[in-house]
């Protein structure tokens, strides 16, 4: 009998040994954007498994769905509660029971505080207290990553896995809520020559995060010595202040007196970390920005809706700096808490560097609050 051999395709040979499948970074990015287009996500872990959707995103059509899969709970964080008088027996969150005849109109009135003094009356809310809540402080967190409205609906599960695989949605399992507040990797991804007004010699330098977050960038103006302390700002994206000129606040004015003060001392770098609004996204800001029309300060709006005072995370600028070969700064900032973020990670603070622009009629009110609550030195 002739032996007859089977020519195996070198791409087949090799699959075993592929890494295709998604890493846990790369899940966590998958179920990020699946909350913005309103999908549920599974969440499993510590023995119980939970469909997780943002309220914000969800439809009517899927929390019908939802209610036919058992009771729900709306994930609130202990900001947002402490609005509402709902008790926050997890300390951080507050497990709220969703009523059996809660609509999206329900939902979205308490999630969101647009309509607060309007209908100040939600309730009554009855808070969970038995059982975990790590699910729900995940959620959260995904949400909060997500620049969504930190509010969630979630729904038990007896097989996460099982469940997951029959309705194509993403699993995270086992996911502590610290892996989403770690720092993601940046690597350079290209930079050029960009003359300003600031200096002809300048250039940009963008970073991209493993984890598929918001690219952030780099402004070098001149040529700074890596090894002198160099003139440095932190500032975060601004698409009112920097872009359209408001009046609201000093970002713009801050932004273009930073670059003149590099160019004039013929050297630094200006870092634009893509972190909105304190953090919360740029929709976020604008739900804030409606809050203080309604007689609220910045730091109020931003506990009304769910969110602590500043989001931000410095440690990205302290990250893409020392990417870029700084190890001293001499900080354009009226924020101590940038120079401890930046000390914290390593880098020697050598000089604040006050920057004292902008003041208007109508962002008066804005500066004093920074100052008052947020310790701005101004």
């Amino acid at each position: 009998m002739r032996r007859q051999y089977v020519s195996i395709p070198k791409s087949a040979a090799y699959v075993g040994a592929m890494t295709l499948r998604p890493t846990q970074t790369e899940t966590l990015a998958r179920a990020r954007s699946d909350l913005r287009l309103g999908l549920p996500v599974v969440l499993a872990g510590g023995g119980q498994a939970a469909l997780a959707v943002a309220v914000e995103t969800l439809t009517a059509d899927r929390l019908t769905d939802l209610r036919r899969l058992g009771p729900m709970d709306l994930a609130l964080t202990a900001r947002r509660a402490e609005t509402l008088k709902a008790r926050a027996y997890d300390g951080d969150l507050a497990r709220i029971v969703v009523p059996d005849e809660a609509d999206m109109r329900w939902l979205l009135a308490v999630a969101d505080p647009a309509d607060d003094l309007r209908v100040p009356m939600k309730g009554p809310l009855h808070s969970r207290r038995e059982g975990d809540a790590v699910l729900h402080r995940l959620a959260l967190s995904l949400a909060k990553s997500a620049q969504l409205l930190p509010a969630a609906v979630l729904v038990p599960v007896a097989d996460g896995m099982a469940f997951a695989a029959t309705h194509a949605l993403t699993l995270l399992a086992e996911v502590e809520t610290t892996e989403l507040d770690r720092l993601a990797p940046f690597a350079p991804v290209i930079s050029a020559r960009l003359p300003m007004m600031a200096s002809n010699a300048g250039r940009v330098h963008v970073f991209r995060p493993d984890d598929g977050g918001a690219e952030h960038y780099a402004i070098e103006v001149g040529r700074p010595d890596r090894d002198a302390p160099v003139l440095a700002r932190l500032h975060s994206a601004c698409f009112t202040g920097d872009v359209l000129g408001s009046l609201k606040c000093d970002c713009g004015p801050q932004l273009r007196a930073a670059l003149a003060q590099m160019g004039a001392e013929g050297a630094g770098v200006l870092l634009y970390l893509n972190q909105e609004g304190r953090g919360i996204g740029l929709a976020n800001k604008m739900r804030a920005y409606s809050l203080q029309d309604q007689g609220f300060d910045t730091v109020e709006a931003n506990h009304r809706l769910g969110f602590e005072d500043d989001e931000r995370d410095f440690r990205i600028g302290a990250e893409i700096l020392q990417r870029m070969g700084f190890s001293k700064v001499r900080l354009l900032t009226n924020n101590p808490r940038k120079l401890d973020m930046l000390a914290a990670c390593g880098l020697d603070v050598i000089e604040r560097v006050p920057l004292k622009v902008g003041e208007t009629l109508e962002n008066a009110a804005y500066l004093a609050t920074k100052a008052a609550k947020s310790g701005h030195l101004l």
